[in-house]
């Protein structure tokens, strides 16, 4: 079983520095056994970022949507009917009540419920900090900017805030979306979801996508700034998140340029 002050050792050693700001994304399985559960990684986070410091983790609800594949699983099979009075009945985004999704793993729900937490307010894709940061970075993210450059991830990119992937590929981390935004000309989707007052709204952004991700791996991981370690038993990724998006960005126009007609 791995402790608090074990972690704190190894995250320390992979190159985490104190009164950094870091986009945490982790899979708590591959960490082993945790001696005092996931709590311990918590605190082994902020021990080690310090009073200075700042944790970032993402608590998007892509349930609140009407396009999303996790939003339509419940409605299938549904009669017309029924599938009218779902949309219908959908609760409203609440910043300080509505649960990270649970597809993002119990950490991200974990941070978002700590004392101190502050949470941006997008009903689809907010993201929770603690730390001397955490107000300024969550205060603005504008509803037809999900992942773009008025979202916490422009931020973190402008700040050049580190990410810290814990048991997931490089090419997971969400801030790469950033890149889908610099694309000239990006492809735009109708979005609709609830919000706080309870009312649902339409709205035109980004066609954000995540299957062009995994080919970037080689790219990613000959970054100079990206450090690989352990952490317990998993297998980390430590990268500077504006080189990451640099590469994403590159790789995308690179794809689009070599696209056969009417190819993406």
């Amino acid at each position: 079983m791995t402790g608090a002050a074990e972690l704190e050792q190894d995250l320390r050693a992979l190159g985490i520095e104190e009164g950094e700001t870091l986009l945490v994304q982790s899979s708590l399985r591959s960490l082993g056994g945790l001696d005092g559960g996931p709590e311990v990684l918590l605190r082994a986070l902020l021990a080690t970022l310090g009073e200075r410091g700042t944790l970032v983790v993402f608590t998007a609800t892509p349930e609140n949507s009407n396009t999303s594949r996790v939003a339509l699983a419940p409605t299938e099979g549904m009669t017309e009917q029924q599938e009218r009075e779902y949309w219908r009945t959908r609760p409203p985004f609440d910043p300080d009540r509505t649960p990270a999704s649970r597809i993002l793993g119990h950490f991200s729900e974990l941070v978002r419920q700590a004392p101190g937490a502050v949470r941006s307010r997008h009903p689809q894709t907010s993201f929770a900090a603690i730390g001397l940061r955490a107000a300024d970075l969550t205060a603005d993210h504008l509803l037809d900017s999900h992942l773009g450059p008025d979202s916490p991830v422009g931020w973190l990119y402008r700040h050049r805030a580190r990410a810290l992937l814990i048991g997931v590929p490089a090419w997971c981390c969400t801030a790469l979306h950033l890149a889908e935004y610099l694309q000239p000309d990006p492809p735009l989707q109708t979005y609709g979801c609830v919000l706080p007052d309870g009312h649902w709204t339409s709205f035109e952004a980004v066609h954000l996508r995540d299957e062009h991700f995994p080919g970037m791996t080689g790219a990613l991981e000959a970054v100079p700034s990206l450090i690989r370690g352990g952490l317990g038993a998993a297998d980390c990724f430590l990268m500077d998140i504006a080189d990451g998006v640099t590469v994403a960005d590159r790789h995308l126009r690179d794809r689009r340029r070599t696209a056969p007609p009417g190819g993406s």
